[in-house]
């Protein structure tokens, strides 16, 4: 039974799946969410109540998280690129860096977002600086982890980087990455410029008037 993914486009999780489903060429069927009422909608309510996504479905398995499907993928479909390694301890650090990501770049610029799309009478100014202060210790640590790397966790393309390339995408829109940080800029171009990402980036352009911050015209 062929793979079904439901997700939007836009969303970063969602991007997340679809680079290393675009890395392996793996086959799927996508079951995109639009709107509320939409028949795909209906049905990941039906498969998953707490209606997040993305989610896969693949024969009698539902696989939630973005990162345990992408895991998901490796075990039960692998392609020619190893997204995690068969080495414990390099597949460790592929995971370290995973939740590197989710935590610090992510969590942080969601907030952001997130806040922006509230009434300005409940937004959280505080909670927004801090979120930013976040960001600003995040991108300098990383720009000192990536001046002597490729990729997130190394020299191969991995699940840290499947994560990476749109978290640090929409958070350099939403507190764009300092000039100071060489390396991370670097890396940041050097997501973009991969086919899988690049794909995942273009399939979402029609729907960069819902970014509340406003989507720069420069990627």
């Amino acid at each position: 039974m062929p793979l079904q993914l439901y997700f939007h486009p836009f969303s970063s999780y969602c991007q997340k799946v679809l680079v290393a489903l675009y890395e392996n060429a793996t086959p799927f069927v996508p079951r995109q969410l639009d709107g509320p009422d939409s028949p795909a909608m209906r049905e990941l309510a039906e498969l998953w109540p707490m209606k997040r996504f993305p989610v896969l479905v693949h024969g009698d398995h539902t696989v939630i998280e973005a990162t345990c499907i992408v895991e998901y993928l490796g075990l039960h479909l692998p392609g020619p690129v190893r997204l995690i390694p068969e080495d414990p301890k390099a597949a460790l650090e592929v995971r370290v860096m995973d939740r590197f990501f989710d935590n610090y770049v992510s969590t942080p610029q969601q907030k952001i977002v997130f806040d922006a799309l509230r009434p300005p009478a409940d937004r959280d100014p505080y909670g927004v600086q801090q979120a930013r202060d976040m960001l600003d210790t995040a991108y300098a640590w990383l720009d000192h982890k990536m001046a002597a790397r490729v990729w997130a966790a190394g020299d191969d393309f991995s699940l840290a980087d499947c994560g990476a390339a749109p978290f640090l995408f929409y958070a350099d829109w939403a507190h764009p990455i300092g000039e100071q940080h060489v390396n991370l800029r670097a890396y940041r171009r050097c997501l973009l410029e991969r086919p899988s990402f690049a794909r995942a980036v273009d399939e979402a352009r029609p729907y960069r008037a819902y970014f509340p911050l406003g989507a720069p015209e420069r990627d």
